[in-house]
This record gives structure tokens, sequence and C-alpha cells, in this order.
């Protein structure tokens, strides 16, 4: 199934990648348009994933159901943004893993990327190796 497959048949579109030069801009006009007007689009990832704009729109002429944002582009959004008017748009404040259980894998994560470091290996959370150098 390709993106634009994907897309159009969601329910709750997650985006959980990374941000890189392949995924900036990843949902944009054209992306929003394909999705049910049913759907929820949900950003647990980075801002900058979503086109803003394209979402705003896309969320106040109702073309799609809803939004949750973990994370905005920018972050945080200027007061008095589009989105924070919007009854369909919840937005929160980069918290989404605030739990202590993600938290702790978080640390004990981070050490084991520093140690593997500090031994001259590549870390294995490493998501750009060729800046190894």
């Amino acid at each position: 199934m390709g993106k634009d497959e994907l897309i159009r048949n969601a329910d709750f579109l997650m985006l959980t990648l990374p941000l890189n030069a392949a995924t900036r801009g990843f949902i944009g006009a054209t992306e929003l348009a394909l999705m049910k007007p049913n759907a929820v689009l949900i950003n647990i990832a980075r801002g900058p994933i979503v086109d803003t704009e394209a979402l705003s729109a896309a969320l106040s002429a109702r073309r799609i159901f809803a939004a949750a944002l973990d994370v905005t582009d920018p972050e945080p959004l200027p007061p008095g943004h589009t989105l924070y008017g919007l009854d369909n748009c919840l937005i929160a404040p980069h918290i989404g893993s605030a739990t202590v259980r993600t938290r702790k894998q978080m640390f004990q994560t981070a050490i084991l990327n520093v140690m593997a470091a500090l031994r001259g290996d590549i870390p294995p959370n490493c998501l750009n190796p060729e800046a190894r150098a």
C-alpha cells in the first residue's frame, strides 16, 4: 500500500516519523485533500512534518474531522494563531511523552548512546551515522 492509498483509507493518521529532508512537509495540502472527511490527523513526531497553513485551512473548511497535535511548526505557535481557535484541533504543549515509564526509557536510551559514543562506536539510535567523522 502506497502513501496516498494509506492516507485515503485511514480513519486516524498518526505521524511518528523522524524529521529529515524526506519527511519535511510530508503532510501538505495534497495529502490533506486525500483524507476522509471523518479522518483525524495526529502528529506526535515533529512539527515541520505537517504544513501548518495547509492543516489550518483543511480544519477551518472541515475537509478533515480533526487534528491532535503534540508538536507544531513553529513551536510554540504564535499567540492568536488560527489553530488555537478551532474546535476541531487539540494542541498539547509537546508533552505527549511525559510519562514516568517513557522518560525512564528515554534516559536509559540516552545513556546507552553516550556510552557507545565514548567507546568510539556508532550510537545504537544514531539517525545520521554519516555525520560521524
